[in-house]
């Protein structure tokens, strides 16, 4: 499954300016890889980068697709998450303006409404982020 930017928002609750995916590039069973432009006039650019909080925010929102083509594949709808815990981040670089990060996350658990994800972001083919976190999702 690939997705294109004009799709994204039907799989995340997020919406602009806020989105911080632009595609969704693969998403199986417990992986789901996500792409996503840095472009100058996103609100977590900094001196021409994307900063600590865009990572961060890049990764909860590939795991937010993940759980919603998860939902509409099961005919429900797309839920709201929050980010419970933060664990063992770890950042070696920031991605500038134009380029594409790639983004993959791992469900490494999965009880009931909470996700335990491992997640890492390239860019030109080094990984520049990673970190475990736990999301709740809520029902609406």
């Amino acid at each position: 499954m690939e997705t294109d930017s004009y799709e994204i928002t039907s799989f995340i609750p997020q919406r602009p300016p806020f989105v911080m995916i632009d595609r969704i590039i693969s998403s199986g069973e417990r992986t789901t890889i996500s792409g996503f432009i840095i472009r100058k006039e996103n609100l977590l650019v900094e001196n021409g980068m994307l900063k600590e909080p865009g990572l961060v925010e890049n990764i909860a929102q590939t795991a937010a697709a993940r759980a919603g083509v998860t939902a509409q594949e099961s005919g429900g709808p797309v839920r709201v998450g929050y980010i419970g815990a933060i664990r063992n981040l770890e950042i070696s670089g920031f991605p500038k303006i134009n380029d594409e990060i790639i983004t993959e996350i791992t469900v490494e658990k999965q009880i009931f409404d909470v996700s335990m994800i491992t997640g890492k972001v390239s860019c030109n083919g080094t990984i520049i982020a990673s970190c475990e976190m736990k999301i709740f999702i809520i029902n609406q």
